[in-house]
């Protein structure tokens, strides 16, 4: 669906990253973490690609939901310049987000700008009454952004490349030191954090992947990738969650 939002507040909440929130009745429709929403950056033709950005969290008794983004390019530089007042063209919900099952115990796994749509997911499992433990990784301390609300949710832990903030290294570094047995993991980031998640993690897990996306709707197939026997999908419209080890990384 597409619709006008009006943005009710914007904030840079770390290096690069900013959090928008915008208010509007397709909200009602935002059910299944993991989703995303398709922006028109506004005020210019330069701009004609929508911009792919995960939804972080999601207020229907409100009509808000939330949206967190890193401004590196001309398109989201411009969407930062933004403010309450302003309005933003959306297409959402869009694409499949992480299936939601009861488990006693999962992993949560972030990496830098995968982190947001982790945010709706942990909320929505501990609703179930799911224990989750949380695993975010960024690449120093001025990146690193919403500790605060996952240790809400659960036991947060928080990895560094540069080990300026929490442990040096990398989530898998964090991992391993951990104890608990795990049901389940979910994760969102990096193909390259995807890819040894999935090689090295010995149990079942739902993988977000972060691509450019052009049309949103499966049109264009500029996000087409390989699935594991041999066939290609489109993430816009059939990820951008899949099944660990269905999708080539």
């Amino acid at each position: 669906m597409k619709n006008l939002m009006n943005i009710k507040s914007q904030s840079r909440i770390a290096d690069h990253i900013y959090e928008m929130v915008l208010e509007g009745p397709i909200t009602s429709g935002m059910k299944t973490p993991g989703q995303f929403v398709h922006v028109r950056v506004p005020g210019s033709t330069e701009h004609v690609l929508r911009r792919p950005i995960s939804i972080a969290d999601i207020d229907r008794g409100q009509s808000r939901f939330t949206i967190v983004y890193r401004a590196e390019g001309a398109g989201t530089t411009k969407m930062s310049e933004l403010g309450a007042g302003d309005t933003l063209d959306i297409l959402s919900p869009l694409g499949n987000g992480y299936p939601l099952e009861v488990n006693d115990h999962v992993l949560i796994v972030g990496g830098g700008i995968g982190v947001p749509p982790l945010y709706e997911l942990s909320k929505q499992l501990n609703a179930m009454g799911v224990r989750t433990t949380h695993v975010l990784g960024f690449n120093s301390k001025k990146d690193v952004f919403y500790e605060s609300r996952f240790k809400a949710l659960g036991e947060t832990h928080v990895a560094t490349a540069d080990g300026s903030y929490g442990t040096e290294g990398f989530v898998t570094d964090v991992i391993r030191e951990l104890r608990d047995d795990f049901d389940l993991f979910y994760a969102c980031g990096p193909k390259v954090m995807l890819k040894v998640l999935s090689e090295t993690m010995d149990l079942d897990g739902y993988i977000s992947l972060e691509e450019r996306m052009g049309c949103g709707f499966g049109v264009c197939y500029a996000c087409v990738c390989e699935k594991t026997d041999g066939e290609y999908i489109k993430l816009c419209t059939e990820g951008p969650v899949f099944k660990k080890g269905e999708i080539v990384l």
